[in-house]
């Protein structure tokens, strides 16, 4: 979710007058509840690392349950279906990252706490998909997390545009709605076109148990916390993967963590658009393993995350 790639509208958030403030947190507090509140659909564009492509979705709030389906209108066809945020069927290959495209919307945002690590200020109003918007910022305090701009639908406080920006204002990924109506989607708009691959949660997938083996990392960018640590098995190699992800409150990061085995596998640093991907050979009382650091973070936080994963009591020693 993110919004124009301007410097000087970031920097103008660190002078705005408190009433903006103010009111930024509590279009906050309305955006964290809207996706649980109100049922819509529509047709959106979605622009990652130079690429775009368009999408309609279907969200419906019934009962206490929100059931939505997402499909991607451009080459073969692709789509999936939630239900409470857990995707239960995919069809096709969803472009990388667009599975938790609405993520962001869906938290029930601590205004509070994000103002301790973003500044949070009202831009003004603006339109997007022929709606009354209001433009909020959240910029940065650190080098260590991106800024967001977000354009909230002044009904429903739905995000119709948002964009990611680095910290030279420079656009990352941008998603946008071109139409949006409030009316509540029927049965057979939430059903998929094509054949729904059921997706279950691996048997093997289980809460990390053993504490003198668990992993944690010695250094985390301010306000981020481990909020899920799983290990599952995987089916090719036979060995235990550990899953960790991180969260401020509006980005997340994940930490993959695997023996080697003897595998040569070399360090890598990528950035795709927003998303960094950092590979770091660890030594441990267990033997080698991989440290993969995979989110919307800067290049240099993530590799300084990779080298800080530690198993046990500061056993781990990383590779220089």
């Amino acid at each position: 979710m993110r919004v124009l790639p301007l410097l000087p509208l970031l920097l103008s958030g660190w002078f705005a007058v408190p009433a903006h403030a103010d009111e930024a947190q509590d279009w906050l507090k309305r955006l964290g509840q809207a996706e649980q509140q109100h049922s819509y659909q529509g047709t959106f564009v979605y622009e990652r690392n130079g690429s775009f492509s368009t999408h309609s979705i279907w969200h419906r709030v019934q009962d206490g349950k929100v059931r939505e389906r997402l499909m991607q209108l451009d080459g073969s066809a692709q789509e999936v279906i939630r239900t409470d945020g857990r995707t239960e069927c995919v069809t096709g290959k969803l472009a990388s990252g667009l599975g938790d495209v609405t993520a962001v919307s869906a938290r029930q945002f601590d205004a509070q706490k994000l103002n301790d690590w973003y500044s949070v200020t009202k831009q003004g109003d603006s339109r997007v998909a022929g709606r009354p918007v209001v433009v909020i910022s959240l910029a940065p305090r650190d080098q260590h997390r991106y800024g967001f701009e977000l354009y909230l639908d002044r009904e429903t406080g739905l995000p119709l545009k948002s964009l990611l920006l680095n910290d030279k204002g420079q656009l990352l990924e941008r998603y946008q709605f071109t139409s949006l109506v409030t009316t509540p989607p029927d049965e057979n708009q939430l059903t998929p076109a094509g054949t729904c691959r059921p997706v279950t949660v691996a048997d093997t997938a289980a809460p990390v148990a053993d504490t003198a083996h668990a992993w944690h990392s010695d250094w985390l960018p301010p306000g981020f916390e481990q909020v899920s640590s799983t290990v599952h098995r995987d089916p090719r190699t036979k060995s235990e993967v550990t899953s960790l992800l991180y969260d401020d409150g509006l980005t997340r990061f994940s930490v993959f963590l695997e023996p080697l085995q003897g595998a040569a596998v070399p360090d890598a640093r990528v950035q795709l658009g927003p998303t960094a991907a950092v590979t770091r050979h660890l030594s441990t009382p267990q033997g080698d393993m991989m440290a993969t650091v995979v989110g919307e973070i800067p290049l240099g936080t993530a590799e300084r995350i990779a080298l800080s994963m530690r198993v046990g009591k500061d056993d781990a020693q990383a590779k220089p």
